[in-house]
């Protein structure tokens, strides 16, 4: 992979109880040695449970990051078994969370040779954007987007397909699925992130993500812009709106 241009993330995150009683999503972020490392989880298995599956995921994935901090597939699959095993002790410990899991997705950027690798367990989604225009997005382990492969749905049901919220893989779940690990991919100044759990992508589409992007001077307010978008498609809808969870990251050249 040819040598790039250095890039420098900024970025603005969110996480919030939408229409439930209680945040089952965790988010954190770290940047050390010239990694940025940004995690998004959205847990399910009771208030408790999921709130618990998803802290420990995320703690687990940044305590792993800022103790090693690199760059690469490998470290990246490290992270994620940390948080793997994190869950799965508690859930030894704690049987009235033997139901927990979690989705999980975790994005590290390494700002010097402009490259970026991430990956995901369940539909909690990463975006990246180029020129304003979708590049490219994790495909959702979950039951309508199996529908869609094997032609029982069409794309455009993702959002409103009754069985939507069915996952075949999660953290804590006990599936053989194994997690979704992206190629590297080479990035430029300009280039932008979106990290969301299903209470945000569920009510924002991509040409939605893709104008409030090239309008938005900053990461704040592109996020800002977003969260509006589904605070008023949601208010619309008779559907309780999930928790929702968001890092929008965008990056600049190095000055």
């Amino acid at each position: 992979m040819a040598e790039r241009a250095p890039v420098t993330p900024s970025w603005a995150s969110i996480s919030a109880l939408g229409m439930r009683e209680s945040n089952q999503d965790a988010i954190g972020d770290a940047r050390k040695a010239g990694v940025a490392c940004f995690v998004v989880a959205d847990g399910a298995g009771g208030h408790a449970g999921g709130e618990v599956a998803a802290r420990l995921a995320v703690e687990a994935v940044i305590g792993t990051f800022v103790a090693e901090p690199v760059f690469g597939a490998g470290a990246l699959l490290a992270q994620v078994d940390a948080a793997s095993a994190s869950v799965a002790a508690d859930k030894q410990q704690a049987p009235e969370r033997q139901d927990m899991s979690t989705t999980l997705a975790v994005l590290l950027i390494d700002e010097q040779r402009a490259r970026a690798v991430w990956a995901h367990l369940g539909d909690t989604r990463i975006y990246l954007f180029r020129d304003g225009r979708l590049l490219s997005v994790s495909k959702d382990h979950s039951l309508t987007q199996q529908l869609i492969e094997a032609g029982y749905a069409s794309s455009g049901q993702l959002r409103t397909h009754p069985q939507r919220n069915i996952l075949y893989a999660a953290l804590g779940a006990g599936s053989d699925t194994p997690v979704a690990l992206s190629d590297q991919a080479a990035l430029q100044p300009g280039d932008a992130f979106l990290i969301c759990t299903d209470g945000l992508w569920e009510w924002v589409v991509e040409d939605d993500m893709e104008r409030s992007l090239r309008a938005a001077p900053d990461a704040e307010e592109w996020l800002a812009a977003l969260c509006a978008t589904a605070h008023t498609h949601a208010s619309a809808s008779r559907k309780v709106r999930d928790n929702y969870s968001a890092y929008a990251v965008m990056l600049g050249a190095v000055a």
